[in-house]
């Protein structure tokens, strides 16, 4: 059985009343709303947190190669799965590779992890995926993206649910597309879209997965299918013979519709309640369509503890205004780019990625003192160049000290600054999803990648803290 052996999810802290694109402000009840990156997040950035999640417990060397899936990716030339096995601590020879330019990048990535491991090309396959899709401010289309990660670890051992059958389509039509250059998704006429690119496509692919697995729509337990929106969405699992209780919840509403990354949240929620013998079929759409079927081993009750979907959705923050919002994403025109900064050189950024893409820190063989950032001489004992390389990034801190910096370049002030300790070291670092009137001293926090600087159309990455809720409680 080849499959998905593991599974992460991500949505970001901060949500934006669907109300407030029209005009309105905070709501003062549940409605609904739409999942927003925080300004020092990207597509990347959330790929490492799922694939973080993804991978507890899991011995990182084992894994063999990474995949990188989608739309939204900040560079042109440059390899973000290069930087998501940077970030996550993995082997200097996995191989990495991205795939993009198609909503459906992402489900085409799991296929051909599946396809990996079965030609004995690699034994653990990370499939990471992040999308962050911007629309016009106050287009209809901006009511419905939302952002998200998700992360599947593709292996011959330990399946939680092996792939069964596969089946795509491709089509070539101009219903969703951004030009490079284009800063904003184009979409053509709604019916259009709709009827000739979703509705048949995804029609398509989904009776030929069934009849290619001898199977009717009754015996699938989960459908997990993709759709532009929730009117769309509900026709089509209709139209296709599935009932209520089969269909997986699309998140309309609560997420949004997250591109790439959108199927692949979905089957992370499918996962999560999922139980041995049951069958999942997964419906990804893009210039064409993907399904595939997953049945559901044993193995999924080992995965009870990986954080996915529903913890994200209970962990929230409501965004403070619309305003802030464009300010986030750099819509609104002022003085300077708040959320940049002078950048580094690309030199330092060489030199010293081990402590910034993957936080590592040093541990010292002689009295186990651990410090960050790296140097010859121990604190403590004086040992010289006696080091072994400790990774920072998936431990938990606490606060010792921390300030507020309004004239921070951050375009939600205040900036929190802060000094943490993590394993015995001391991190002068920021702190990202919270409210100033959250932080205290001995703040439990967990790390977390993020954009530290946007300068020259190179975004630098780093990582910051975030408050440990679930140790909050």
């Amino acid at each position: 059985m080849i499959g998905i052996t593991s599974y992460g999810a991500y949505v970001p802290y901060l949500r934006m009343p669907l109300s407030a694109a029209a005009g309105g402000g905070k709501s003062d009840g549940p409605s609904p709303e739409k999942a927003v990156a925080y300004w020092d997040e990207d597509a990347v950035t959330m790929a490492v947190a799922a694939a973080s999640a993804c991978l507890k417990g899991i011995d990182r060397a084992s894994v063999e190669a990474v995949v990188f899936a989608s739309t939204s990716y900040a560079f042109k030339e440059k390899q973000a799965a290069a930087i998501v096995a940077r970030a996550l601590d993995l082997r200097r020879d996995v191989l990495t590779s991205d795939l993009g330019d198609s909503l459906r990048s992402a489900t085409t990535a799991l296929r051909a992890a599946a396809d990996m491991v079965k030609a004995g090309s690699a034994k653990r396959v990370l499939v990471a995926t992040g999308e962050m899709r911007q629309a016009a401010p106050r287009s209809p289309l901006e009511t419905n993206l939302g952002d998200a990660g998700a992360a599947f670890l593709v292996g011959a051992e330990d399946v939680a649910a092996s792939l069964a059958a596969a089946h795509t389509v491709n089509d070539e039509i101009i219903d969703v597309w951004r030009a490079d250059g284009d800063r904003f998704v184009h979409a053509w006429e709604d019916r259009f879209v709709v009827d000739h690119g979703y509705r048949h496509n995804v029609r398509e692919v989904v009776k030929g997965l069934l009849e290619r697995a001898g199977l009717a729509a009754k015996d699938v337990t989960r459908a997990v299918v993709y759709g532009p929106d929730a009117r769309s969405h509900g026709a089509v699992v209709k139209e296709l013979g599935f009932r209520p209780e089969q269909v997986q919840d699309a998140l309309f509403g609560r997420v949004g519709n997250a591109g790439a990354a959108f199927t692949p949240l979905l089957l992370t929620a499918a996962l999560e309640q999922a139980q041995p013998g049951e069958r999942l079929l997964v419906a990804g759409y893009g210039d064409g369509a993907d399904a595939l079927l997953f049945e559901v081993g044993p193995a999924i009750e080992k995965l009870r503890d990986r954080r996915g979907v529903k913890w994200h959705l209970e962990r929230r923050g409501e965004l403070a205004s619309y305003d802030k919002y464009l300010r986030m994403r750099n819509f609104v025109a002022t003085e300077h780019d708040r959320r940049g900064g002078a950048g580094i050189s690309a030199t330092i950024h060489f030199r010293e990625r081990d402590q910034d893409l993957t936080l590592l820190g040093l541990r010292c063989r002689k009295c186990g003192t651990t410090q960050y950032p790296s140097q010859r001489v121990c604190f403590t004992c004086y040992a010289k160049d006696d080091f072994d390389k400790v990774r920072l990034s998936d431990k938990i801190g606490r606060v010792l000290s921390f300030t507020f910096d309004n004239f921070a370049g951050s375009p939600d002030p205040p900036l929190v600054a802060t000094m943490t300790e993590v394993e015995g070291a001391r991190l002068y670092i920021q702190m990202t999803d919270v409210n100033p009137r959250e932080v205290k001293l001995d703040l439990p926090v967990e790390l977390t990648f993020r954009k530290i600087h946007e300068a020259g159309g190179t975004p630098n990455y780093y990582w910051k803290v975030t408050p440990a809720r679930e140790l909050m409680k």
